[in-house]
């Protein structure tokens, strides 16, 4: 086993050894001829203006060939970086599936970074024995240095969903999480802007989460942390999901000993709901006036959009058309329709008395 790992790792060097070569080949022998021409050359020895003329052009094209090289070169690192950076970030938040038990699924997420395809936002839609669990969440800040945080989540997520009977139990796992997760970046040293203060930095930091659990019979149970609610929409209603306060963000506080769980009602089937990050709402246009949610998500519905994929459509359009194409926060967007058959008998519901009520 070590003779073959050293095997790989000798002929992992020589392919190195080799691309460099080649890519100072190029340039090397390009000044070797500049240099060659202005040292044997009779005419570049010579004073007069055709001589001096001709000399600039030699020297001008190997300028450009050198510079073009490299133009290439570069482009063909930046290339390969975004390759790499976007394999892993599609590992870190991964496609959803279009259905998890019955429930059909659309998530868009916008990062305000340019340079990444994903930010500080994070979602998740999990079947577990417990009933089809979600997680919307943003992490304080955006971009690529949000990245680490939402892997710490969204990782806890993943396990302790399918671990933990009670969203009580999910958000504990979450907190201890990135409380290890921050005292790990506190030690390794603070990013830019925190170097007189590490204390500060993990102090100040912090995610919004929200828990969400779907029933099979389609009760509808939340664990809110600092996040905004979700909307509901109810044919060609949207009402928000509940209206009770939400418990403090991670990070910021510790979570309380007891952590009411919000029963929502139900989804019934045909209904939907829209979970969304502050980065929509807080988006605003060239006068300064925010994104109007509420009425992006009425617009759609009345327009006749009444799949998942045809609301996130309409509202992402609307969003970018209100921000002109750049929100200056990250951006995350999922919906969920309950598309499962209906049952035979079902007892009454009011959703307005439902929202917001505890066990």
């Amino acid at each position: 086993m070590i003779r073959i790992r050293s095997g790989a790792a000798r002929r992992t060097r020589s392919r190195r050894t080799s691309r460099r070569v080649l890519a100072l080949g190029p340039p090397t022998l390009w000044g070797a001829v500049a240099i060659t021409y202005k040292l044997s050359c009779p005419m570049a020895q010579q004073t007069g203006w055709g001589a001096r003329i001709v000399t600039s052009a030699v020297f001008f094209a190997v300028g450009t060939g050198l510079v073009l090289h490299v133009r290439r070169t570069l482009l063909r690192e930046l290339r390969q970086a975004r390759r790499v950076a976007g394999a892993a970030q599609s590992a870190l938040l991964r496609p959803l599936p279009p259905r998890v038990d019955g429930l059909n699924l659309a998530a868009a997420q916008l990062s305000a970074d340019r340079c990444a395809s994903v930010g500080g936002d994070l979602y998740e839609v999990i079947a577990t024995e417990h009933g089809v669990r979600v997680v919307m969440g943003d992490v304080r800040g955006h971009g690529i240095a949000a990245i680490g945080t939402v892997a710490a989540v969204l990782g806890s997520f993943r396990e302790a969903v399918h671990d933990e009977p009670e969203l009580g139990a999910v958000a504990r796992r979450l907190e201890r999480a990135l409380a290890r997760h921050l005292r790990e970046r506190t030690r390794a040293g603070p990013p830019s802007g925190f170097e007189a203060d590490p204390d500060g930095f993990a102090a100040e930091e912090f995610v919004t989460v929200l828990l969400l659990e779907i029933r099979r019979e389609g009760e509808v149970r939340a664990l809110n942390c600092g996040h905004p609610w979700p909307y509901r929409l109810l044919g060609t209603r949207v009402e928000p999901l509940a209206r009770t306060d939400p418990l403090p963000p991670l990070g910021s506080f510790p979570l309380p000993a007891d952590l009411p769980v919000v029963r929502c009602g139900e989804l019934r089937p045909g209904e939907t709901l829209f979970l969304y990050t502050d980065g929509a709402e807080d988006a605003r246009d060239a006068d300064g006036r925010f994104f109007p949610l509420p009425q992006a998500l009425s617009e759609a519905v009345r327009e006749g959009a009444a799949t998942p994929q045809s609301v996130l459509g309409a509202v992402f359009t609307r969003l970018l058309r209100h921000a002109a194409g750049s929100p200056t926060d990250d951006v995350a967007l999922l919906v969920v329709r309950n598309e499962r058959h209906p049952r035979r008998a079902s007892g009454p519901r009011g959703p307005a008395r439902a929202a917001g009520t505890r066990p």
